[in-house]
């Protein structure tokens, strides 16, 4: 059909050396593997670059996938090793993305001039492009009106009170206890539209690769016996960069408001006038049970469940260790590590059984993660036995369910978490 139309030359005769004179590239997709040959042969020895499908060593250069929404284009290449899976790939995100993407594209052109006129700074010219493209007028466009996207764009781009005065945003955002796939879709969605992301230690190690490349990163983490960053500090960052018309994500592992100080920080910027959202997150004791297939309540086990921290400004937590000894219930302890010894001596002084299972939880959701269980008396050797890390404890019954009720081992990671990385 493109011969007929007159678009290409088509020559029905066998391959000469010389069809490659003057070429600015050569293909060959014939599957002969000595014709392939000559055809690499005689466009190598003339400097054109060529390409022979399916051969990566046979290649000078290489066709990527191409997801086109002019203008906009998505170029998908596996470098020659694997056509096949990034066709694969182009069909997904092909799937993904409106047809109409590229008018939204142009649509969006035509109104730069006037965006760059009425929001001189690139911090709102940003901020405006972002809620331009997730509103309803980019779905206008979408949907093949751009008429009436046209007219609602012009009072937009007229309008300022958007802009809240420059006023920044500090989000308070719960990491989870490490895998990054248990983010929330909020704190993701917050994490690529951050300006400035004050993240703690404890986050997972590939959390922040979800963030926006541009952001920028401060590192406040706090290591056992070294306070990186005081936590007036902490607050005193949070307020300098909310206060500039940032938005700012404070990452927390684990969830803002179980000890993670969520609670100090959220009263200090209120006090100081800074908007504050709280994005919660899957906290230690529900993600590494998860992991480790314990389950914090169960019929006949456990029906209630205490967290608790071992750590305090002044050092041991004051504890109503009586209470905690109580059959029926599950105790989760986190920042214990430390202190395993004493907290057994304490549960046991308070009648809690010695035998009780116990397990100690060590990167858990990580590929690292590693399970030490056993019982209460044994608590401070298997802190030792699961190795060094951020760790959570727990203790109680339902803990039979990590597998070794009694006696001391490691516990693998689950095949289906493992697998899952």
């Amino acid at each position: 059909m493109v011969a007929a139309e007159g678009r290409v030359r088509l020559l029905r005769r066998p391959f000469q050396a010389d069809d490659a004179d003057g070429k600015a590239l050569v293909v060959s997709a014939s599957g002969d593997a000595a014709l392939d040959a000559a055809v690499f042969a005689a466009a190598r020895s003339r400097d054109v670059p060529v390409n022979v499908v399916d051969r990566p060593h046979l290649c000078t250069f290489v066709w990527p996938a191409i997801v086109d929404r002019d203008p906009l284009t998505v170029a998908i290449t596996s470098g020659g090793a694997a056509p096949v899976l990034a066709r694969g790939v182009r069909a997904r995100i092909e799937a993904m993305l409106p047809p109409a993407l590229g008018a939204l594209a142009r649509f969006a052109d035509r109104f730069r001039g006037a965006v760059k006129a009425t929001r001189p700074s690139g911090l709102a010219r940003r901020r405006f492009w972002d809620r331009f493209f997730e509103g309803p007028i980019a779905d206008q466009v979408l949907a093949g009106d751009e008429r009436g996207a046209g007219e609602r764009m012009l009072a937009l781009v007229n309008r300022r009170d958007e802009e809240s005065a420059g006023a920044g945003i500090v989000h308070l955002v719960g990491a989870g206890p490490g895998d990054p796939e248990l983010l929330t879709l909020k704190a993701l969605r917050l994490l690529q539209e951050a300006d400035v992301i004050v993240h703690d230690r404890l986050i997972g190690p590939r959390v922040l690769d979800y963030a926006r490349r541009d952001a920028e990163r401060i590192d406040v983490g706090k290591a056992p016996g070294r306070h990186a960053v005081p936590q007036d500090r902490i607050n005193a960052l949070l307020l300098q960069h909310a206060g500039a018309g940032a938005r700012v994500v404070r990452l927390k592992g684990g969830d803002p408001f179980v000890f993670g100080r969520g609670g100090e920080e959220l009263a200090f910027l209120r006090g100081h006038g800074i908007a504050v959202e709280v994005v919660p997150g899957i906290t230690a004791a529900t993600g590494c049970a998860a992991a480790a297939g314990i389950p914090l309540t169960m019929r006949g086990q456990a029906q209630a469940l205490s967290i608790v921290t071992a750590r305090a400004e002044s050092g041991e937590t004051a504890l109503d260790w009586q209470a905690l000894a109580g059959d029926g219930r599950t105790l989760c302890v986190y920042m214990g590590a430390a202190a395993a010894a004493r907290i057994a001596l304490r549960l046991i002084e308070a009648g809690h059984d010695p035998a009780t299972p116990a397990a100690v939880v060590v990167d858990g959701t990580l590929p690292t993660q590693r399970i030490a269980t056993g019982t209460l008396q044994a608590l401070g050797a298997m802190v030792a036995e699961a190795g060094a890390g951020p760790a959570l404890i727990m203790i109680g019954e339902a803990v039979r369910q990590a597998g070794a009720g009694s006696g001391m081992g490691i516990v693998p990671m689950p095949a289906a978490v493992a697998g899952a990385r």
